[in-house]
């Protein structure tokens, strides 16, 4: 079973943008994700939440960072430069030829094939059935 969506407080999050831990989730003190793993852990309400984007889960990932790990937010994209509006070719002085009509090809009457008595299945080419072993 494939869970595709569910009501988890990581989804209201948006992704890089910084939230105060103990806004989010309360609870114990936590870790830094950029601090050693012998650190002491932080009071939450000194640590930050951050969700990234994640490369195969949808959800992303959450990560919590003190003030000295926190990392820079993202620029805002700046927008391209407008493209000059290219010209457009003159009119052409002969009319194109039109493309030839399309015919459907004319229904074929189905073909009538050789059936076992026996086992009323088709029988091959052979003549031979498939099922009983018969030959028609």
């Amino acid at each position: 079973m494939k869970i595709v969506d569910s009501a988890d407080w990581r989804d209201q999050l948006s992704y890089e943008t910084p939230y105060r831990v103990d806004e989010v989730i309360p609870g114990d003190p936590a870790r830094c994700a950029g601090c050693p793993a012998d650190a002491e852990p932080i009071d939450r309400s000194a640590l930050w939440a951050v969700k990234h984007r994640h490369p195969t889960n949808h959800g992303g990932y959450v990560r919590f960072y003190c003030a000295d790990h926190l990392p820079a937010r993202p620029a805002a994209p700046v927008a391209p430069a407008a493209k000059p509006a290219a010209r457009r070719a003159a009119p052409r002085a002969t009319a194109r030829a039109s493309s030839p009509q399309r015919t459907t090809p004319a229904n074929r009457a189905d073909v009538v094939r050789a059936m076992c008595p026996d086992c009323f299945v088709e029988v091959s080419a052979a003549g031979e059935c498939g099922v009983c072993g018969i030959r028609i």
